[in-house]
């Protein structure tokens, strides 16, 4: 009876040391990990405010959140094991090699995701505008964090990577809000250069898409053989590109023929040749 008396004395004894020796460090741990919790959702409420005031991309201010947030979690765990006496100088080093290993892993994932912190950082572009990037021209239907996704004319979906979008050279149509749409027209070399400026800036003047600041345009472009070619440049906004682009043409097509106004000589001879006279 004594001595299971004496063993429990004993181990009261050693729980009792156990409590005042890792006890406060318990204690402070947890105070710790309550306080950090409670700075980090601080630190997000801030970050937040911060990034919305500069106006961040949501997208960006999402993963940007996300990431810092982490970060701090991962750090106030450290900290928190370290202050109950876990040795952390491996589990640290274990963390570095596994980052390095994925980042070697993910190299070019890494790159797309820096081009497009970059992309959402400087935008260089936004959603709904006209760019030409990476031999592709389509509007700007979604940025995300690794990719950029166009919408081409032909009502098909380009998804690009953003590492060479934020390394290659980017035509920004919208930019501006509005742009110039380059047509070529050709005419015969005795028709009256003024006669065929008039005809085709009248039909332009008439499309209600064209802008008329700036004004549109006929100069001569080029003088050969056949006849007389014909830089005619309307302006428009970037939504409207391609009713413009085909409308005036042919508008002004039917312009020249109401003026009668005669195309270059290979085409009257092609006309000659497809309309034979007896």
């Amino acid at each position: 009876m004594n001595d299971h008396m004496d063993k429990v004395g004993s181990l009261t004894a050693r729980a009792w040391e156990m409590v005042l020796h890792y006890g406060p460090k318990l204690f402070m741990a947890l105070l710790v990990l309550w306080v950090g919790h409670l700075l980090i959702r601080l630190a997000g409420r801030l970050l937040d405010r911060a990034m919305t005031s500069r106006e961040v991309e949501p997208t960006l201010q999402r993963f940007l959140r996300s990431l810092i947030t982490i970060a701090l979690r991962v750090l106030l765990f450290i900290t928190v094991i370290q202050m109950l006496g876990v040795e952390t100088t491996s589990f640290v080093a274990i963390i570095g090699a596994a980052g390095l290993a994925v980042g070697l892993a993910l190299q070019g994932t890494l790159a797309n995701f820096a081009g497009g912190t970059l992309v959402l950082l400087f935008r260089p572009y936004k959603v709904g505008d006209l760019i030409e990037a990476q031999g592709v021209t389509g509007h700007v239907k979604e940025i995300q964090i690794f990719t950029t996704i166009l919408l081409t004319p032909e009502n098909k979906t380009a998804i690009i990577p953003n590492g060479p979008m934020a390394n290659g050279n980017i035509i920004n149509y919208s930019a501006d809000g509005r742009m110039r749409v380059d047509l070529v027209f050709g005419m015969a070399h005795d028709m009256s250069i003024t006669a065929t400026r008039e005809a085709l800036v009248a039909s332009m003047k008439k499309n209600p898409k064209v802008l008329q600041n700036p004004e549109p345009s006929v100069t001569v472009n080029k003088i050969n053989q056949d006849g007389v070619e014909l830089a005619v440049r309307p302006w428009c906004h970037p939504d409207e590109y391609w009713d413009v682009y085909f409308g005036v043409y042919e508008e002004g097509r039917n312009a020249l023929m109401a003026a009668g106004i005669k195309g270059p000589q290979h085409q009257i001879l092609l006309q000659n040749i497809l309309t034979p006279t007896d």
